[in-house]
């Protein structure tokens, strides 16, 4: 049996391929989610975590201009992605993006009124470490959302996003499924996320299980 090896940071070179992948479920997951967020939420300030090229954050600005959201990533070049895609939206002011560790914000305590993230969850090697980073920087009353693994393998057009990859993109996808490094995407299930939840702090939170995602909701 192969033994995977859990990476947290979408690899440098594997980073087009993973934004050519997201992009293609703009219409289809994030303004989905996008939708919902706004419908509970006119303002405030928000935390995406794991953001990659940013296109969750310019969704629900779109949508809601009184939002501020910072999105943090591992990765340096999606970062630069979501940077440049929220200077080609016109929402630099509203938007701001940055590389970071989740399981170690540099932020205050109660600083945010909303934390987000989708599709990062699976990939966490401490994933209670970040449930306790998420309740430490929200506001009392603050929510988060967690939703994982996002849809974006499940819902993305196969055939559509591999015709778009390049031939080096497609070497290195190939190269680090032989060594292991790209790990099939496994939902958590309830019982397994319950006690990330209890360790965290959290209290009030609400759990919906799916085919193929887990939607976390969080209250502080």
């Amino acid at each position: 049996m192969k033994q995977w090896i859990k990476i947290q940071r979408i690899p440098g070179v594997l980073a087009t391929s993973y934004e050519k992948a997201t992009r293609l479920v703009i219409n289809s997951y994030y303004s989905e989610v996008a939708d919902e967020i706004v419908s509970r939420f006119t303002s405030g300030k928000m935390l995406d975590l794991g953001t990659g090229p940013g296109y969750l954050p310019v969704e629900i600005v779109n949508r809601q201009p009184n939002i501020n959201i910072l999105g943090i990533d591992l990765s340096k070049k999606l970062i630069h992605m979501a940077q440049a895609n929220a200077a080609k939206a016109g929402l630099s002011d509203q938007l701001r993006f940055e590389v970071g560790n989740s399981a170690r914000l540099r932020f205050s305590d109660e600083v945010f009124d909303m934390v987000l993230s989708t599709g990062m969850l699976h990939s966490l090697k401490d994933p209670v470490g970040v449930f306790k980073e998420i309740y430490r920087v929200l506001k009392k009353g603050g929510q988060a959302w967690l939703f994982d693994p996002a849809k974006v393998a499940s819902d993305v057009d196969r055939v559509k996003w591999k015709a778009s990859l390049s031939i080096r993109e497609k070497f290195f996808l190939q190269l680090f499924k032989s060594f292991g490094l790209h790990k099939p995407i496994e939902t958590y299930r309830r019982d397994e996320v319950l006690p990330m939840i209890e360790a965290s702090g959290f209290k009030d939170f609400h759990i919906e299980e799916n085919e193929d995602e887990i939607r976390i909701k969080l209250k502080k």
